[in-house]
């Protein structure tokens, strides 16, 4: 791995693909972006590995002053990741990180009914996981979506993003059979550096990806 500047997420997600080998994965294996930014990586996976594609949503808890700095994230279920070291430093109150898993879990079932509408989640028990964002910062998103994925019976799991510090794959040793990732430059100036075109994923966006997905997947059975 070394460092790589990217196009935009399609052009990411193509060359994350190239990394993952079909032949290595059942024909059932599932792929999970994480929205939105995910998305759009995920589903270029999803295509070129004829796998179904869905969204699992998880949420940051950005620190109440910089809302930017994760101290946590929260998923679908329950699950929480904090990041205590975060917390002692910006000496975050109790009461603060209660407000903020709050409004955080209110847009985590707004988002989580807006992609998906009344149609279940993708089955996780039992299958191959891959879980695909469009970059790794911190850490904290990722980690609680591997926890949700193992949470929910996934028997094999694989974390794919096309740019991250290369300390990442450390952080999630004990959580991943395999990370995969395209590009770890040398100094890590944040997920957007490795993108020439990096504006925000909207919801119409992701929906129409998941639809285009699901349209496809349906094809192929």
């Amino acid at each position: 791995m070394g460092t790589r500047t990217f196009r935009d997420r399609a052009d990411a997600g193509q060359a994350l693909s190239v990394l993952l080998d079909p032949n290595e994965f059942p024909d059932d294996v599932l792929v999970l972006a994480l929205p939105r930014g995910g998305v759009p990586v995920a589903a270029e996976v999803a295509t070129a590995l004829h796998a179904q594609l869905d969204v699992l949503v998880v949420r940051k808890l950005g620190v109440p002053r910089h809302p930017e700095l994760a101290m946590g994230a929260i998923a679908g279920g329950g699950a929480m990741v904090i990041n205590e070291d975060v917390i002692r430093f910006e000496k975050v109150k109790s009461l603060e990180l209660q407000q903020v898993v709050a409004d955080e879990t209110r847009e985590l079932k707004r988002r989580e009914q807006l992609y998906r509408g009344n149609a279940p989640p993708a089955r996780i028990d039992g299958r191959s996981v891959i879980l695909v964002d469009d970059g790794v910062a911190t850490g904290a998103t990722m980690r609680v979506a591997l926890e949700v994925v193992h949470r929910y019976g996934a028997t094999h799991v694989v974390a794919a993003v096309p740019v991250a510090p290369a300390s990442s794959r450390g952080l999630f040793q004990e959580l991943v059979d395999e990370f995969v990732c395209v590009s770890t430059p040398a100094r890590f100036f944040g997920v957007g550096a490795s993108y020439t075109q990096f504006e925000q994923t909207t919801d119409d966006e992701v929906r129409a990806t998941l639809a285009d997905a699901s349209a496809r997947h349906q094809r192929d059975q």
